[in-house]
């Protein structure tokens, strides 16, 4: 039975933020299955032919730091990132809300920070020349860092001043 009521339409902001979450979440999951992937090629060529691909282990370390950045952006997107709130869950009302302003804007400027400095290494490396594998320039593969933390800084910032989700 129909009530007559519509569904509301979710408004453009909406629909981009929702194919933004699932983009994040697919390249996320692409990134841990090929990781996974290739490090289970890699030990079985490894144990049964005596050998392997020179390119497989620095393909592999860069996918760790990629996944784990992607993974930190999804974690402070789902506000479900590593936080210390011994101390916030005893407090109440207007004084939680301040203690999760600061500590969430003190973890934005931190992410902030590593963005610079991972920027500073990125233009590093870019100078130096560095190959990381195959035709992949080392600068290429660090610039998840400045990215990923500049990303990361503008989240926990919004983050601070949007209430939590309500617990499960």
């Amino acid at each position: 039975m129909d009530s007559g009521t519509a569904a509301p339409v979710p408004s453009l902001a909406t629909r981009l933020l929702r194919a933004l979450h699932v983009a994040e979440t697919a390249l996320l999951v692409l990134a841990v299955l090929v990781l996974v992937g290739l490090s289970f090629a890699q030990i079985l060529a490894r144990a049964l032919f005596d050998g392997g691909w020179a390119w497989v282990d620095p393909l592999c370390r860069a996918l760790v730091l990629w996944t784990a950045m992607l993974g930190a952006l999804v974690a402070a997107r789902d506000d479900r990132h590593i936080n210390l709130d011994a101390f916030s869950r005893l407090l109440r009302g207007t004084a939680r809300r301040v203690a999760r302003i600061a500590t969430l804007s003190f973890a934005a400027a931190v992410s902030g920070a590593l963005a610079w400095y991972g920027w500073q290494l990125v233009q590093l490396d870019r100078a130096a020349g560095t190959l990381a594998f195959g035709g992949v320039m080392g600068w290429q593969v660090q610039l998840i860092l400045p990215f990923g933390f500049g990303l990361l800084a503008v989240r926990l910032f919004l983050r601070a001043f949007v209430a939590p989700p309500a617990a499960p």
